[in-house]
Order: structure tokens, then C-alpha cells, then sequence
């Protein structure tokens, strides 16, 4: 095999697994479904690991881990279409913070 026909072939196959490394991650406006049967089978076909699926009161929550991280997705409960993605925090602070801005509530009473 020639030097040409080496870079060509590594060149194709760099090419080639860009999609797959694309599909890996969920994003905003993916069509994931409706039914919890349909919403796992889609995750872990893009090799998420789903812990929770919460479907009730017109929401619809998932909580999966992809490669190490955990996430929340947010579906449209008549689409089954992501609508919000969230990183959860691995700090070990389990506080919330309830209010409109930006820091974490203290409690400064």
C-alpha cells in the first residue's frame, strides 16, 4: 500500500466516524418520543444509560448518564421532542437555589 493510499484511507475512516460521534449526545429539538418503552430504547440506542423516565402531570423527565456525566432532558409531552437539557451538578451540594438569580440561596438570616 502506498503512502497516498494510506492517508486516503485514514483520511475515510476519520470521515466516516464523525456522524456516530455527532449522534452521541442528545440535543435541543431531538425526537425522542412520547412513551417510556420508546424514550429508553431511543437513549440507549445513542448509548445513554437511563436511570429515571417521569412521565406525570404533563411533563415528561429524563435522567440518563453518557459517557460518566449524568444529564436531565426536559421532552413536550404531545411531541416527545427535547425542549431542555441540564447538566446535573456533581458538587454533592444538594441545596437548591429558589429564587430568580443566578447564585445559590445562602442562608444569611
Amino acid at each position: 500500500m502506498s503512502f497516498e493510499t494510506f492517508k486516503l484511507t485514514a483520511l475515510t475512516t476519520m470521515i466516516a466516524s464523525v456522524p456516530v460521534l455527532a449522534f452521541a449526545q442528545l440535543q435541543l429539538g431531538d425526537q425522542v418520543g412520547t412513551e417510556e418503552a420508546v424514550i429508553r430504547a431511543w437513549m440507549e440506542a445513542q448509548g445513554a444509560e437511563v436511570t429515571e423516565i417521569e412521565i406525570e402531570e404533563g411533563e415528561i423527565e429524563v435522567e440518563y448518564i453518557l459517557d460518566g456525566a449524568e444529564y436531565e432532558a426536559e421532552l413536550d409531552p404531545a411531541t416527545g421532542t427535547v425542549i431542555a437539557l441540564e447538566a446535573e451538578d456533581d458538587s454533592g451540594d444538594d441545596s437548591e437555589d429558589d429564587d430568580d438569580d443566578d447564585d445559590k440561596d445562602s442562608d444569611d438570616s
